[in-house]
């Protein structure tokens, strides 16, 4: 690498982190919650077997998981102002992002939800408990402790998939980079410099999801 090339990289770190610290995290946080909160819904009314909208949710799984998510994205942003819908940038990511990463999480619930042997369902009837009494204190706990591990890699693929957000103007951190090497022309110093950057904090939420999994085995070794 070139004097030039390691000044560049240098100079961009500050601006890379900052935006990574005020756009990147922001926006995976943002869209990360939406989508955990669609899946637990999607996956509850799946397992309640909730007529009509079981289909429903099945035909939202289906769209979801069978279209890319650039074309989302794009269909969104760019289509919806045609029907005279517009929404700004951030907004968008977000919601395109936690409904569809949303999808894939409510598949993971439903498994786990099913995992859970249905006695538990019928002791909580025996003891006088109401059917969401039962879903939120007994059910989901358990669910949520079968679903950790594909639940975490969702909240690792979304930091990633952050970058996506460039491409509708969002000025995150892959977008600042652009942004740079516009100016400056050093593609593979500063590309490689936001691969490393991802690398090091997927890195670390590795690490976190494997101490949550020996947490949660312990716990339920325990019980």
């Amino acid at each position: 690498m070139s004097e030039h090339a390691l000044q560049v990289v240098k100079d961009a770190f500050p601006q890379l982190i900052e935006k990574f610290f005020t756009m990147t995290l922001p926006l995976t946080a943002l869209s990360y919650a939406l989508a955990l909160l669609i899946a637990v819904i999607v996956a509850m009314i799946q397992y309640a077997h909730v007529r009509g909208f079981q289909r429903l949710c099945r035909v939202y799984i289906w769209i979801v998981r069978c279209t890319p998510l650039l074309v989302q994205l794009y269909l969104v942003y760019y289509g919806l102002p045609s029907a005279g819908i517009y929404l700004d940038a951030f907004p968008t990511v977000v919601l395109v992002f936690g409904f569809n990463e949303g999808a894939y999480m409510a598949e993971s619930m439903r498994a786990a939800l099913e995992a859970v042997p249905s006695g538990q369902m019928e002791a909580g009837y025996c003891v006088g408990m109401s059917y969401l009494s039962i879903m939120f204190h007994v059910i989901l706990p358990q669910a949520f402790r079968t679903a950790f591990p594909s639940l975490f890699n969702s909240l690792i693929s979304m930091v990633k998939e952050t970058s996506l957000a460039s491409t509708i103007t969002v000025a995150e951190m892959f977008r600042q980079a652009i942004m740079i090497n516009g100016r400056v022309y050093e593609t593979l110093a500063l590309y490689s410099e936001v691969a490393l950057i991802y690398l090091a904090f997927c890195s670390l939420l590795t690490v976190l999801q494997r101490l949550g999994e020996k947490r949660l085995s312990a716990y339920g070794g325990a019980r």
